[in-house]
């Protein structure tokens, strides 16, 4: 059977490699000068391949459609990735948060592992190639249509597996082109949104994280409140970043794919009713937290306060502390009176960022919404509108937390859409 794959991303990759391990003829049309420019640059350019987790606790991990996926993680799963990597010459390790990584921490060298298997299963790969249409006759596949260098050539096909992206960083090709292919096609596509992507702060709230801006907090606590009902959306535990627009890293990526489902998310929003609050010393409780303080105190007698705290804080976080405690930063540590120690405590709890909107979906890491799950097999990853048309990877509606989640929905996904349905 001859294939076409789409797209060469982890999807496109792992859908070629099942497809030609079925004995089919597979050409992959990427429209970068090479494929898996995406790949490159995940986790922070070493590659979070996937998750040492049990695989029936993905799902859990996935708030976008999870459930979807049974099938597909079935059929290929975290240990199948892992296997076929190390098969092939690549090593991997385990870090905190279950996170498998390559052994030599480079990206590049699990997209080497990945093009040597390719040519080993002689996939063909035409670069530079934008799709323009899908051909269809009669509801079913023959080919498709791209242009190369200006020129426009039809290749002919019994099946095509659309293995786009998403919208999220569009410099590696991820630029929505697929969403459009389909909808000409029949398929319903669901709004597009950011997910997994930092979020922006606006007036003193933007003040404060500019001034820590750069500044990267570990082992923190949050939660995200909906401050209007008094409801918790999110909390987490891990790393945390300031930036010039509010805030990113880790656990406030995973915040978002909460946030983003969150009812009448826009209109809190607009409202300032979102807020985080940071726990910056989630280890102790309050009255330790305050134990811990006099101890300090007490060990600086005669210092002035803003002298006094760099064994609590980060320097850069000194001055704002105390800004938001209201205490005059010279005032010496012995005439701190319990009410504005208190105070400091409840500061060093309960930091209080507002938050006012998503950063644009072309900084998102993956983006929430795609091709309508109702309207493919999740089983085969086959339309159930055109025959012979097969869907892998961000382009569908599924979306999960970091932590190498979407990676391995895109190995599942591809793997399950290259498998033969015969």
């Amino acid at each position: 059977m001859k294939v076409i794959v789409i797209g060469g991303g982890p999807a496109g990759i792992l859908a070629s490699i099942s497809a030609s391990l079925c004995g089919d003829e597979v050409t992959i049309l990427e429209k970068m000068p090479t494929i898996g420019k995406k790949l490159l640059i995940t986790g922070k350019g070493r590659c979070n391949i996937t998750s040492s987790i049990d695989i029936q606790d993905f799902i859990k991990n996935i708030p976008g459609n999870g459930m979807f996926l049974y099938s597909a993680f079935n059929n290929f799963n975290n240990k199948d990735i892992i296997k076929l990597l190390e098969n092939n010459g690549l090593k991997v390790k385990e870090e905190r948060g279950n996170r498998i990584f390559p052994i030599t921490d480079r990206s590049v060298d699990v997209l080497d592992t990945f093009k040597r298997i390719l040519k080993k299963c002689k996939v063909k790969i035409i670069n530079n190639a934008e799709v323009k249409e899908i051909v269809v006759k009669n509801k079913k596949i023959t080919g498709a249509v791209y242009k190369k260098e200006g020129n426009t050539y039809t290749i002919n096909a019994e099946k095509i597996i659309l293995a786009t992206g998403g919208k999220s960083y569009p410099g590696t090709g991820s630029t929505g082109d697929g969403y459009k292919i389909v909808e000409k096609l029949g398929h319903t596509v669901k709004p597009i949104k950011p997910s997994l992507v930092p979020l922006e702060s606006k007036g003193e709230a933007l003040k404060v994280c500019q001034e820590l801006q750069g500044l990267s907090l570990k082992n923190v606590a949050i939660k995200i409140m909906d401050t209007q009902t008094n409801k918790e959306i999110y909390e987490d535990f891990g790393e945390m970043l300031f930036t010039h627009f509010g805030v990113s890293g880790p656990i406030i990526l995973s915040g978002s794919a909460h946030l983003i489902r969150y009812k009448n998310i826009e209109e809190l929003l607009k409202n300032n009713y979102i807020k985080i609050y940071i726990d910056l010393k989630p280890a102790l409780s309050e009255k330790k937290l305050d134990e811990r303080i006099l101890r300090d105190f007490s060990e600086e007698k005669n210092k002035a306060l803003k002298n006094s705290l760099n064994k609590l804080l980060p320097q850069k976080m000194i001055e704002t502390v105390i800004l938001k405690s209201e205490i005059d930063e010279n005032k010496k540590v012995n005439e701190i009176t319990r009410v504005e120690r208190l105070k400091l405590v409840n500061i060093l709890k309960k930091f209080e960022i507002t938050i006012n909107g998503f950063r644009p979906v072309e900084e998102a890491i993956v983006t929430s919404g795609g091709i309508n799950i109702k309207e493919i097999n999740p089983k085969t990853m086959e339309s159930k509108i055109i025959e012979g048309l097969f869907f892998a990877g961000e382009i569908i509606d599924v979306d999960a937390y970091t932590g190498g989640f979407n990676l391995q929905i895109a190995y599942s996904t591809g793997y399950t859409a290259g498998l033969n349905k015969d």
